[in-house]
């Protein structure tokens, strides 16, 4: 994945995008915002104020390349918001609702967390990694330092496997899952299908016919990503299925084969349940702390 253009065997991705901005041709994207708000069913009641604002990234993190004289420049950006008409009468009973409680949005919140891991180690333990409320669902995955920060060499999605050999999540000191994930990445005796499975059991697609798009020989070149669902019934997955909020610690364990060379991050994605409530003076009421 951190193939370049130049090389004998290029980034077959990287090829595709480049064909669209060849000779400094205009592109047009598409995209959601992955923001708390947005990962929500509900419509927002009417009057309620939204401010966004939106910060890029520097141009090292975006491209790859083999030099630094590309540039990116946005010409133009638009915002799709779907708007809902309501009736009147619907309207006047929201009022009337409002004057005695407040609306509520269950959301899902995302926080991401990075921890870098030294050059020259075999073992790592990162204590109180999520210290508070316990995230619902977590995904970890680890990549080169350099990339993290902006290389127009590196990928910085290339999530590599760094010869993992031990893997473990602690919860309030409780293991998840039970026993330790112990895959083996070498390249004789390739033994990981059990940390593979987990990107299904665990984000709610396993035994559905639907799939990740990360095959399992993709899974150790570029997509070694440990997805743990911490709910009690596995139901991280379910947007209208709430389960008691619990406080703690979260700690990770992991050890290499290899001593790594070079300093890596761990990436931690975690997804918590918040609910976001409003009131009739259209003042907004969030409790992060559950």
């Amino acid at each position: 994945m951190d193939a370049l253009l130049e090389s004998d065997n290029p980034n077959q991705a990287l090829v595709r995008r480049v064909r669209y901005i060849q000779g400094e041709h205009l592109v047009d994207l598409i995209d959601h915002l992955h923001c708390d708000v947005f990962n929500q069913d509900k419509f927002l009641i009417n009057g309620v104020e939204v401010r966004m604002r939106l910060v890029r990234s520097r141009d090292a993190f975006c491209l790859m390349e083999g030099n630094s004289t590309s540039k990116i420049r946005i010409l133009d950006t638009s915002l799709l918001i779907r708007r809902a008409k309501i009736s009147p009468a619907v309207l006047l009973k929201h009022a009337r609702m409002l004057s005695k409680t407040t609306t509520k949005h269950p959301l899902m919140r995302i926080e991401v967390k990075t921890f870098a891991i030294h050059a020259g180690v075999v073992r790592e333990s990162i204590d109180n990694a999520i210290f508070g409320q316990l995230p619902k669902r977590v995904i970890v995955g680890y990549v080169d330092n350099k990339a993290f920060n902006g290389d127009r060499k590196l990928n910085p999605f290339n999530f590599k496997n760094y010869s993992i050999n031990f893997f473990s999540l602690y919860a309030d000191g409780m293991q998840i899952p039970s026993r330790s994930l112990q895959p083996n990445f070498s390249k004789d005796h390739p033994l990981y299908v059990e940390a593979y499975n987990i990107l299904f059991s665990e984000i709610g697609i396993h035994f559905l016919n639907e799939g990740n798009s990360i095959s399992r020989e993709d899974y150790a070149k570029g997509f070694t990503l440990f997805a743990f669902d911490l709910t009690p019934d596995l139901s991280a997955n379910c947007a209208g299925h709430w389960n008691l909020v619990r406080y703690g610690s979260l700690r990770l364990e992991v050890r290499f084969e290899k001593v790594i060379t070079s300093t890596i991050n761990c990436i931690v994605y975690a997804e918590f349940d918040n609910v976001l409530e409003i009131d009739s003076s259209r003042q907004i009421i969030v409790d992060f702390s559950g």
